[in-house]
């Protein structure tokens, strides 16, 4: 099966949109800014750091979903991811 550009084009702009959608959040794209300039950071200290309030259990569902859509990547420390 042939795909032609515009329909390569319409799959890279899913693709986008996908990282859009799941980054389209003030607490995530906070956690990007921090990562950015400081990587990195347990889930804690991140908690801690951003402006907007957020329990540590949110913070890893923000941190899981940016994970799931290969956003973000982990890594294992001791007893932290």
């Amino acid at each position: 099966m042939k795909v032609s550009n515009r329909q390569l084009s319409s799959l890279k702009l899913q693709a986008v949109a996908k990282i859009f959608k799941t980054i389209a959040h003030p607490v995530r794209l906070e956690v990007l800014e921090l990562l950015e300039a400081e990587e990195p950071l347990d889930v804690g200290t991140l908690c801690k750091r951003i402006t907007t309030e957020c329990e540590i259990s949110m913070m890893s569902h923000h941190l899981a979903k940016m994970k799931d859509n290969v956003i973000l990547t982990s890594e294992k420390q001791g007893k932290q991811v």
